[in-house]
């Protein structure tokens, strides 16, 4: 029960059912049709074990106007015993033609009498882990059903009157009644549903509302740059103009900083639109007006991206950038850590080792998290607590490449303020796709040998190591970077195509790149891929984001259907970034599943980042797109972002209502639903 998270009574009434049974209802065997879920009821007339092959118990069965075979794999001996012949059951399944007659295979069966009365609603079926059987599951829910508090929370003057209370809508969606629609109940638009996704909708809005009102009170240093101070001699020495997008979302970073209370803001851009110079600018702010910086990236090999440009800005500028991740020796690693405790590195670059409970700032006033959905939502709130020793907190900027959907804003981002870099710096042309069977392999090696024999670089990039990191590719689907659950041992390996274009393409170097390669050979690979004293680069997904070479022209993604679609996008955005005329190329495994061709096709239609987070949005849902599911939970478990726009607007608009004149009430309705998530929805 701890893994479905069923802890309290009101969690098992919440607990809904995945579809429902008719058990309300028998079926003549002489009126039932081949390929029908039906429920029967009928005399054993034989009850026999077969040790043909697999040992199988065979009940005969028959209602009086005709005969079914029941067959069961996997049985017990008491059951054989019990379910004798002349003993009445009731049994339902799907029926089928076998090579004896009519069957069913493993139905469900109970021992009835002819007064036996049928079910007086539909059956739930709920959602159940290993081991957790449904008549045990059915039991549980019931009984928390009785237990919980179900009591009216929310004001009935701010509800329609067409919608039932919560707990007749709870008692109706676990046992609804025969004659309502399937239809109705199937895609969640039946009054009892409603209610219960505004209920979900109203205590999440009310929770980002409520973060955004305790910020307001929370102090933060006030940051302003000094007049002809580092600010002002960064933008003199950039060696590019900024677009008129990046100097908006500058002002309007400054600005938040200038402010006595914490930034929230989430700077999103596409790929290739000018994150990591607004990120500096934000930071020469900070620093100018004598406070610390963090920036923390999910990967090594960004961070250290990120690195190297601030330190080619700044620290000509006299500004000392610390370098902190988990792959540094001891020694490094202590005297990096004493330079940002005592103040003497204003700026810390690093990964996750940033946020390590013994590395100290002497003060942190401003902390900037890079693709911030790649983080669980409990990494970022232990980078917001790094000044808690003191009464201020920390400026918080994230951003992302992955754009937020307008829905997604308002329903989980309603407490953080959004920048957007809506215009690409000039040079950069279109980036075509093309999608290829993975049949189509030595055609694409072909179209490599062109384009490293006119001077160009290439990417090719694979899901996997070798044939034995299948936990990993597991880890990834488990955080959402791969949707298709296969097994991936049939997939190529990112050492064999090496090893195979190396082979191929004699006389121009070809590098290697993949997570479990020593710190220093990654930025020695990634340094000649760069100087252009490799021609391509065969990489796992480490090359995903911040990695910026002008000349690569030609992006290959092998068994590109285990990939998200947002991971797609990102891994496209490494070529295009020049002025040469750019190429991603998808290749994929056959036959694809739905989903597989939904990214690809959305690969092939647009390259807008808006429109690649939408139907990411669509085919992922919110948990995985947010970096929700880290945290542990998904954060809407009824509501629909698409569907239910106008719900997230009422329950807005009823949360501000509540939050102003029914405090108590908002407080007992935001702990009914939310418990201890509340916490992560500040983050």
């Amino acid at each position: 029960m701890d893994k479905l998270g069923l802890v309290r009574d009101i969690d098992l009434a919440l607990h809904l059912p995945l579809r429902y049974e008719d058990e309300t209802r028998l079926t003549r065997l002489c009126e039932a049709r081949d390929g029908e879920t039906v429920q029967v009821e009928g005399t054993v007339r034989e009850s026999r074990v077969e040790a043909r092959g697999r040992r199988q118990l065979i009940i005969r069965l028959g209602d009086g106007s005709g005969e079914v075979l029941l067959r069961f794999l996997n049985f017990y001996g008491s059951q054989q015993k019990s379910w004798g012949p002349g003993v009445r059951l009731r049994v339902r399944g799907e029926l089928r033609h076998g090579f004896f007659g009519r069957e069913m295979v493993h139905p469900t069966v109970r021992i009835v009498k002819e007064d036996t009365p049928l079910a007086a609603a539909l059956t739930p079926v709920y959602p159940t882990a290993a081991g957790l059987p449904q008549a045990y599951l059915r039991k549980a829910v019931a009984a928390g059903l009785a237990r919980a508090p179900l009591d009216e929370v929310i004001p009935s003057a701010l509800l329609p009157g067409t919608w039932p209370t919560l707990r007749e809508a709870l008692h109706f969606l676990h046992h609804p009644s025969p004659e309502v629609s399937l239809a109705a109940l199937e895609d969640h638009s039946h009054p009892a549903w409603q209610r219960l996704k505004f209920e979900e909708l109203l205590a999440q809005q009310m929770s980002q509302l409520r973060a955004r009102a305790e910020r307001a009170h929370l102090r933060a240093p006030s940051l302003r740059a000094k007049p002809q101070g580092l600010l002002d001699r960064l933008m003199a020495v950039l060696p590019f103009e900024l677009t008129g997008a990046q100097q908006r979302v500058v002002a309007e970073i400054a600005t938040d900083l200038s402010l006595a209370r914490p930034m929230h803001r989430l700077l999103q851009g596409d790929v290739g639109s000018g994150k990591t110079v607004v990120a500096a600018l934000a930071a020469a702010v900070a620093m100018d007006a004598g406070w610390q910086c963090a920036l923390m990236a999910p990967t090594e090999i960004l961070a250290e991206q990120h690195f190297r440009r601030l330190v080619g800005w700044l620290e000509p500028l006299g500004v000392k950038v610390a370098w902190l991740t988990g792959s540094l020796k001891p020694k490094m690693k202590r005297e990096q850590m004493a330079a940002v405790a005592s103040g003497e590195a204003q700026l810390v670059v690093g990964t996750h080792a940033v946020i390590q409970d013994q590395v100290e700032f002497a003060k942190l006033g401003l902390a900037l998290i890079d693709e911030q959905h790649r983080f669980g939502v409990a990494q970022r709130l232990q980078l917001r607590r790094k000044l808690e020793s003191t009464e201020l907190e920390p400026h918080l900027l994230m951003m992302s490449a992955t754009p937020i959907p307008r829905t997604l804003a308002m329903t989980y981002l309603a407490d953080l303020e959004v920048s957007t870099i809506d215009e690409l710096p000039p040079g950069r042309t279109p980036i075509v796709t093309k999608v290829f069977v993975d049949a189509r392999r030595e055609e694409v090696i072909e179209r490599i040998r062109d384009e490293v024999a006119r001077g160009r670089q290439v990417y090719w990039v694979c899901p996997l190591i070798d044939e034995t990191e299948a936990s990993d590719q597991a880890a990834d689907e488990a955080a959402g970077r791969a949707s298709d659950r296969r097994p991936p041992l049939d997939l190529s390996n990112v050492t064999q195509t090496h090893q195979e274009l190396s082979e191929t393409l004699q006389g121009f170097g070809v590098g290697l790149l993949h997570g479990r390669l020593p710190a220093a050979e990654k930025a020695e690979v990634m340094a000649q891929f760069a100087a252009n004293a490799l021609a391509v680069l065969v990489a796992t997904t480490v090359i995903e984001v911040g990695v910026d070479v002008p000349n690569a022209s030609l992006m290959v993604i092998e068994h590109a259907e285990r990939f998200g679609l947002s991971q797609l996008h990102q891994l496209r955005g490494r070529v295009g970034r020049g002025a040469v005329a750019s190429v991603c190329v998808l290749l994929y495994g056959s036959p694809l599943s739905d989903s597989g061709k939904q990214r690809l096709k959305a690969m092939v239609e647009t390259t807008d980042g808006f429109e690649i987070a939408r139907r990411d949005l669509e085919i992922r849902g919110p948990g995985e797109f947010m970096g929700a599911r880290q945290s542990g939970a998904a954060l809407l478990r009824f509501a629909d972002l698409e569907e239910d726009q106008a719900l997230i607007a009422q329950a807005r608009q009823v949360a501000e209502v509540l939050l102003r004149e029914h405090p108590q009430a908002a407080q007992r309705h935001a702990a009914r639903w939310l418990g201890a998530k509340s916490e992560y929805l500040k983050a």
